[in-house]
């Protein structure tokens, strides 16, 4: 069980009691890998070293930031298969054994991809956290001249009596806790920039078949005043050696969300095909065209559960092998194989190594061709195979890439 943790940070002075925070109160403490791209200022303290690669750093000067979204994108890069993604800010404090109250929570949901998301109560590093608080709803606020929803929080009404997290109809870019497979189905348009990060990421984790959460149990902190940190606003203008000032790249971003809430498509920024965006319109009682929230939406009721998801295409791909373009090493009884899958953008999809047992059976006593034959579910078909072997001691060898190979590739079902 291991947890990928993303931080975008710029400038902030949080960022190191943040990260020890969030170290020192985890129940497994060295299953956290951080990801942090730290955009700093001369002299301004950076992440503390963490042993056997947990800790990896983007150093990026604050001049060549290009927002909050393009840090979370470049943070996502940093994850290498965790089993669980979590993006924060740089500004949070932690209850105590804050990583088992959320794959309890995960557990409880009886969802198969579940998404635990909140505004979480606020702290004031002057002063001690609160010794607890009550878990957090978010609720629609208003809409944005461009029609972009906005979201205000408070407490889930009877908490103290749930057994389950509460069915959320948004989510917050600060806090949001999921599946590793999030960063691969949903991964951050960097082309946004502040305004509209959260909305569009509800529609489009939505629409790739995640069920959104509010968790039942106080897990963290956020500071909200920003008043102890530069904001990027207040750097990145004309005059200040920017390659381009805060306002250009939010016009960009502000006019591209407006697109996609006016004519929402699939893609990689866009939304899933395993629920449409009118079922999250349905599911959040929000109508985008017409600028209307329901009275339960303003009011942050729990909405009904979501409607059947459409089950994904099962592929089977058929990988085969040159036995002369793997190095010797590869066939001398290796640990395993890599065996990966990627769609047209090149985003894994699948993966399905082969283990020892089996790749004895495929080596040994062949003739021909080595033979891989693996089956999987995703909305997005397969455009691409990898195989990547190691040695006996496990050690990485020459990787394999190629296209797949229509005469290879079955879809089974739509």
């Amino acid at each position: 069980m291991t947890i990928f943790i993303s931080i975008a940070a710029y400038r902030d002075p949080e960022l190191v009691p943040t990260i020890e925070n969030c170290i020192a109160r985890a129940r497994w403490p060295e299953d956290l890998r951080f990801g942090v791209c730290w955009q700093h200022g001369e002299g301004e303290p950076a992440p503390p070293r963490l042993d056997r690669g947990r800790m990896r750093l983007l150093d990026v000067p604050w001049q060549a930031s290009r927002g909050a979204c393009w840090a979370r994108a470049e943070c996502m890069k940093l994850w290498d298969g965790e089993e669980y993604f979590f993006q924060l800010d740089s500004h949070h404090r932690f209850v105590q054994d804050w990583d088992a109250v959320l794959l309890d929570q995960m557990a409880r949901s009886g969802a198969a991809k579940p998404v635990m998301s909140a505004y979480v109560p606020a702290y004031d590093p002057a002063v001690p956290t609160p010794e607890t608080e009550p878990p957090t709803v978010m609720r629609f606020d208003r809409f944005t001249p461009e029609g972009i929803a906005l979201f205000q929080f408070g407490a889930i009404p009877g908490w103290e009596q749930r057994r389950a997290p509460m069915r959320a109809r948004f989510v917050s870019g600060h806090f949001l806790f999921a599946p590793g497979s999030f960063v691969a189905d949903v991964p951050y348009d960097p082309d946004l920039y502040f305004i509209g990060e959260e909305i569009t990421l509800a529609i489009r984790a939505f629409t790739h078949g995640y069920d959104l959460f509010h968790p039942d149990k106080h897990v963290a902190w956020h500071e909200y005043t920003r008043k102890l940190r530069p904001k990027h606003w207040d750097d990145h203008l004309q005059d200040r050696g920017v390659e381009m000032p805060w306002h250009s790249r939010d016009a960009v971003s502000l006019a591209k969300v407006k697109r996609f809430l006016a004519h929402p498509e699939v893609g990689p920024f866009g939304c899933g095909s395993v629920r449409s965006f009118a079922d999250y319109e349905t599911y959040s009682g929000l109508d985008f065209g017409r600028r209307f929230a329901s009275r339960a939406a303003r009011r942050g009721d729990e909405p009904v559960p979501v409607c059947p998801l459409v089950p994904d295409p099962v592929w089977t791909v058929r990988v085969a092998l040159d036995p002369e373009a793997l190095e010797p090493d590869a066939l001398d009884n290796p640990l395993f194989w890599y065996v990966g899958f990627h769609d047209a953008n090149g985003v894994e999809i699948a993966r399905d190594d082969a283990g020892r047992a089996e790749l004895i059976d495929l080596i040994h006593g062949r003739s021909g061709p080595i033979l891989i034959e693996r089956q999987f579910a995703s909305a997005r078909p397969p455009a691409s195979w990898t195989v990547w072997p190691t040695d006996r001691r496990g050690r990485w060898l020459g990787k394999i890439e190629r296209a797949v190979d229509a005469a290879g590739l079955m879809q089974e079902h739509a």
